[in-house]
């Protein structure tokens, strides 16, 4: 999506509409902002005129209404906090101030209630800038479309009032209204935003498109087979909102305390006010002192230490087409031990090609017979391998009959009924396990000493041929190999259904050493749950259905979203909509990077509030130093955070050198 948003591919025709303006939301549209500014305006009427010795009646009206902008809002939630049975920090914050008037130091009070409002303001408007970057994608849809009608007229209609099966028009620079195919016409189409490709891809009859991406030239007719609520983008900014809704790990446990430290930080307050009065101290000067250390020892800076971080990492990931569902996934990315790659799909391209036909009894139209019964079976599979088998048979111009009773097993391979025969086709493994089929296994294993993968076809039960079947690795599929070992200190393992041979020629091209091939999905899952059990943290990454379990069973999960099925993408914890191996690296360092700005933030809050503490019960800290101090922190902490919300934070994958 980068690609698209940043500018950097070639700009569409002259006569295309404009790309939507980023959204960012206006500072003063903010409630907090406004009255943050309505507080800190009132304070600097009000300062003037109270360091020269104006009339009191104007200086305490105006810090009158800047406590009353400033703190209405955090006291009423307070209180609202209060009578649920929770003490909020927010509510100390305005009693501190309060207390502070009542000493007579209205002036440091009103400095609190500015300070604190608008550090409130910020933390708004860093919330609103993170759901900025997420939503904005939603401005890549167009607002309306041309829909055509059964008696051929068009009419303008918004995009929202389409519905499946209508028929739209696409013309030369118009982006796409919904999620489709194309039944007529040709063009191509700028697609950046969705699948990160540099370049357009040329679209057909048969072919997908997407809502929001541009049609550079020719007309498409589209028929469109997603509401549009459910389109690819519209599902990008659900899913990423959700993931930001979501808590990760630190941070509930931070809340867990937080009640039980604010009651302890009350308790010690009254004790720091009490045990001076009982040496002989003046209230006058014990209760400035305990007004202090409550606004320096909250926890502000240390409740905002750990969401921005990781709710910055997860908008950044969804605008590079990394989608994690949630605060605690993407906390897990950074502490995983090993990872495993499945193969098909996931290393591999996943778009196999029938390389060799080899029917059992060769003669005149064999070949084309077996494959046709092999693509017959296939043809309502959603395996890549079936895809290959049923786009040979296309390709020969073959005809392929309908298919009955059809199932799949994953693993295994799939049966139907076709012509009134029981056709099985899959792993040599599990249909060729029985004696005297010498002829074909030794096929399978030339096919397969060859790097290919071997399907076996049986009809009736009775082998009538051989498929070789062969897929290329993903462009830098060894680059993300070596960058995945670099960052958990052991190469990945390959989990794959296929065979051993096929499996370990495609793990020597990538740098894969430890090969775990022949699998059912129950055995990749038994694998994991295997290291699961030594102490390891296992990061899988698949693509298909028998992935799934695999995915379940692992400490996290990266789904391949392109062509992954739906059982795998509801399954991980984080979905790769562009389809880029390299996204998987570069997600697990953004992961670390949030992590360490956890720490980050922990430490210097941390920091702040120990020494502002020791300070006030060692020495004399004065109020306004105490509350700069504490503020600031709070301040520096949020906007740390938040620095994973730059382009530059997305780590950049390394070149593929292999």
């Amino acid at each position: 999506m980068s690609s698209l948003l940043d500018r950097r591919h070639a700009p569409p025709a002259a006569d295309a509409p404009p790309l939507p303006p980023r959204r960012r939301t206006r500072v003063l549209a903010l409630p907090e902002a406004r009255w943050a500014l309505a507080a800190l305006v009132l304070f600097l009427l009000a300062l003037p005129v109270h360091l020269l010795g104006g009339p009191a009646w104007l200086w305490g009206t105006l810090y009158a209404c800047a406590y009353a902008a400033g703190g209405w809002e955090p006291g009423r939630e307070g209180c609202k906090a209060l009578r649920r049975g929770t003490l909020d920090v927010d509510l100390l914050m305005v009693v501190a101030a309060l207390g502070a008037a009542a000493l007579g130091q209205v002036l440091d009070g009103a400095l609190l209630i500015v300070i604190f409002a608008t550090s409130g303001a910020l933390e708004a408007l860093a919330t609103a800038r993170t759901a900025d970057s997420v939503r904005g994608l939603l401005d890549l849809a167009p607002a309306t479309a041309t829909r055509l009608l059964p008696d051929g007229t068009e009419e303008s209609v918004t995009a929202e009032r389409l519905a499946v099966g209508d028929l739209i028009l696409v013309r030369p620079g118009e982006r796409v209204g919904a999620d489709g195919r194309v039944v007529a016409g040709t063009g191509d189409v700028d697609q950046a935003a969705i699948t990160g490709e540099p370049l357009p891809v040329a679209k057909g009859p048969g072919d997908e498109v997407f809502a929001g991406t541009v049609n550079g030239t020719g007309a498409l007719r589209v028929r469109v087979e997603r509401d549009p609520s459910d389109s690819v983008i519209a599902r990008i900014v659900e899913m990423t909102e959700a993931a930001s809704r979501t808590k990760a790990a630190a941070q509930l446990f931070i809340e867990k305390i937080e009640q039980r430290y604010s009651i302890g930080m009350v308790i010690a307050t009254l004790a720091v006010f009490a045990v001076p009065l009982l040496l002989g101290d003046t209230p006058r000067s014990a209760l400035p002192r305990a007004m202090t250390f409550m606004i320096v020892a909250s926890p502000c800076a240390v409740v905002l230490s750990t969401m921005p971080p990781l709710l910055s990492a997860i908008a950044n990931a969804g605008r590079h087409g990394v989608l994690a569902k949630s605060a605690v996934a993407m906390e897990r990315f950074a502490r995983a031990d090993i990872v495993a790659l499945d193969k098909t799909g996931t290393l591999t391209e996943g778009t196999p090609r029938v390389t060799d036909v080899r029917p059992s009894a060769p003669g005149d139209g064999a070949q084309d017979a077996l494959l046709a019964l092999a693509a017959a079976a296939e043809h309502p599979s959603e395996h890549p391998l079936a895809r290959a088998v049923t786009a040979a048979a296309r390709e020969r111009n073959l005809h392929i009959a309908p298919a009955d009773a059809f199932s799949a097993t994953p693993g295994r391979g799939v049966t139907a009924t076709v012509d009134g025969h029981t056709v099985l086709v899959g792993s040599p493994a599990h249909l060729l396990d029985g004696p005297g089929h010498a002829p074909h296994r030794a096929v399978v294993a030339e096919l397969e000493a060859t790097g290919r993968t071997a399907v076996v076809v049986l009809r009736d039960g009775v082998p009538v041929g051989v498929l070789g079947v062969a897929d290329r690795p993903r462009p830098g599929a060894a680059a993300t190999v070596a960058a995945l070992a670099r960052l958990t200190g052991r190469v990945p393992v390959l989990l794959t259904g296929d065979n051993e041979r096929a499996a370990r020629h495609l793990a020597a091209r990538v740098g894969i050493t430890d090969v775990r091939a022949g699998l059912l999905p129950e055995d990749k899952a038994t694998v994991v749950r295997g290291w699961e059990a030594e102490g390891l943290r296992v990061l899988v990454v698949g693509d298909g259905v028998n992935d799934a379990p695999a995915l379940a069973a692992a400490h996290s999960g990266i789904a391949m979203g392109r062509a992954g099925s739906d059982l795998a993408l509801e399954t991980a914890d984080a979905v790769v909509v562009r389809d880029e191996l390299a996204a998987v690296p570069s997600v697990v360092r953004l992961s670390r990077a949030a992590h360490r700005l956890v720490v980050q933030n922990l430490v210097v809050a941390g920091a702040f509030i120990t020494a502002l503490v020791a300070w006030d019960l060692i020495g004399t800290l004065p109020l306004p130093l105490g509350v700069a101090g504490h503020e600031g922190s709070t301040v520096v902490v949020g906007l740390n955070g938040l620095r994973l919300l730059r382009e530059a934070a997305w780590p950049r994958p390394a070149e593929d050198t292999a």
